[in-house]
């Protein structure tokens, strides 16, 4: 382990071992006390469970004189094991100051219980007065029992009201003990952290001066670090890296001459690039125009070709702005339809354009300008050479992790080679046409875009058409071929 990580370990287990021991404490501590409130609520809650299982055998035995039954002597058996399971429990909190008021209660629950067995044995054998003398005598028990209960109780509450007092005080005094506690790690973390800072700061100063004597050329200043971690071969390696640069200044004046010279070839280029841009058509001035044109043929009654002129130049301004963005389907697939309209009205009846397309997919995104190049190539190969025209099938659909657009034509189709060279990348076998855009292209955008090479398949059969699919995977990835072509 190298020596700074030494360091941090240090601290951090320094800091980890004084925390471990103040939070192990307090949980011995609040546990110790939540141990005696529960205790002491206990014994709360089965003295008055006492009461309530009591009362309730004296007035299922009640019913049971009027009434008897099977289910009042069930009952009256069942809160007669109760009391005594609980009497059992009552003779364990006995202490110096209510051992003789709970011997009192004690008995009395064992006199309810024999009262209770006597009235029941009296009416079974039908001797009905001694049954509800006993009823009365085990009905007297129970409200002694109930009086005796409170009684408890306040004796209870005035024993452990020094117990509730002294946790309050523990709690005051933990209160000042855990401010101590924060003031004592505070001090010792704040030295701490001085002295690791030191031991880290000071050769880090040292190198720093080095450096800043490089800076302003001084490359005879031998760079020296006497601590015994990573920073000292910092400076070592700073130091082989001061002669390096010593030797190497005669070869940057060598380069920047070279660099001056590439420079003004640079300049050169971009002045003639400039000189041809000024020789062409501006684009936003024709999309002007073409806007212009709709108007007046819309003013002047043909709204036929106002309507072409409108989808011409939504093409045009869409071509011009988004070609390097990222788009949604539900755009592509707008401009896709404008395109289609103005095909239409070059080849009226031979082109039959079919689309099926699932709504849910159209929000994904995908590189602006892809559906228009294969559409287009669909028209050049499928339609247009035909007399009779073509049809075009286009087509979107949901494919779990990805979603798959198809087009697909009657046109004539071509060889299983053609297609391999297509998806092998051959630009020279798929240029573009009035997008600028072909099939190539598109291909290396969408590979770009998902981070996969598997963005496009071919399928195609001489004479009976041919349909291109892609994918657009809702996870982008990044492949392994296109990492390896980065790296070379």
């Amino acid at each position: 382990m190298n020596s700074i990580q030494k360091k941090i370990w240090v601290l951090a287990l320094s800091v980890l071992l004084v925390m471990s021991v103040i939070w192990i404490s307090l949980i011995y501590y609040n546990q110790k006390m939540q141990d005696q409130y529960n205790n002491i609520l206990e014994r709360y809650l089965i003295m008055n469970e006492v009461t309530s299982s009591s009362q309730e055998m004296i007035t299922a035995l009640n019913n049971h004189l009027i009434f008897p039954s099977s289910e009042n002597q069930q009952l009256i058996n069942q809160k007669r094991e109760e009391i005594v399971q609980m009497k059992d429990e009552i003779a364990d909190f006995t202490n110096v100051e209510n051992e003789l008021a709970l011997t009192n209660y004690v008995n009395l629950i064992e006199s309810l219980v024999e009262a209770t067995q006597r009235s029941m044995a009296f009416q079974i054998e039908e001797q009905t007065e001694n049954s509800n003398t006993a009823f009365t005598e085990s009905n007297n028990i129970s409200n002694y029992i109930s009086e005796m209960t409170l009684t408890l109780i306040n004796k209870e509450l005035k024993t452990y009201d020094r117990f509730y007092r002294g946790i309050i005080n523990q709690s005051k005094e933990l209160i000042k003990l855990g401010i101590w506690l924060l003031l004592l790690i505070s001090t010792l973390l704040l030295f701490f952290t001085y002295w690791f800072s030191v031991r880290i700061t000071k050769p880090v100063e040292k190198l720093t001066r080095a450096a800043s004597a490089l800076s302003r050329g001084r490359f005879d200043l031998k760079v020296e670090v006497d601590s015994k971690d990573e920073i000292a071969f910092l400076a070592k390696m700073f130091d082989q890296m001061r002669i390096n640069i010593n030797n190497l200044i005669s070869e940057i004046h060598q380069k920047a001459e070279l660099e001056k010279e590439l420079q003004e070839s640079k300049l050169l280029l971009k002045e003639s690039q400039l000189r041809s841009l000024q020789n062409q058509i501006n684009p936003h001035f024709l999309f002007n125009t073409l806007n212009t044109l709709s108007k007046k043929a819309y003013m002047e009654g043909s709204e036929e070709t106002s309507d072409l002129l409108v989808d011409v130049a939504g093409l045009l301004r869409y071509n011009l702005k988004h070609l390097d963005k990222t788009m949604t389907l539900f755009d592509e697939v707008r401009v896709l339809q404008q395109y289609i309209e103005i095909q239409k009205a070059r080849y009226t009846d031979r082109l039959s354009f079919y689309k099926e397309i699932d709504e849910s997919c159209l929000s994904i995104e995908i590189p602006g300008l892809t559906l228009q190049p294969i559409v287009e190539n669909a028209v050049i190969y499928a339609v247009e050479p035909q007399e009779e025209g073509g049809v075009i099938w286009f087509r979107i659909k949901d494919d779990v992790d990805r979603v798959k657009v198809e087009v697909e034509d009657d046109g004539p189709g071509m060889t299983e080679e053609k297609q391999k060279q297509l998806l092998a990348d051959k630009p020279e076998l798929s240029k573009g046409h009035a997008s600028g855009i072909g099939l190539s292209n598109v291909m290396k955008r969408l590979r770009l875009f998902n981070g996969r090479e598997d963005v496009m398949n071919i399928e195609s059969e001489l004479g009976k058409g041919t349909k291109v699919t892609i994918y657009i995977y809702k996870e982008k990835g990044v492949d392994q071929n296109h990492q390896d072509n980065d790296s070379r």
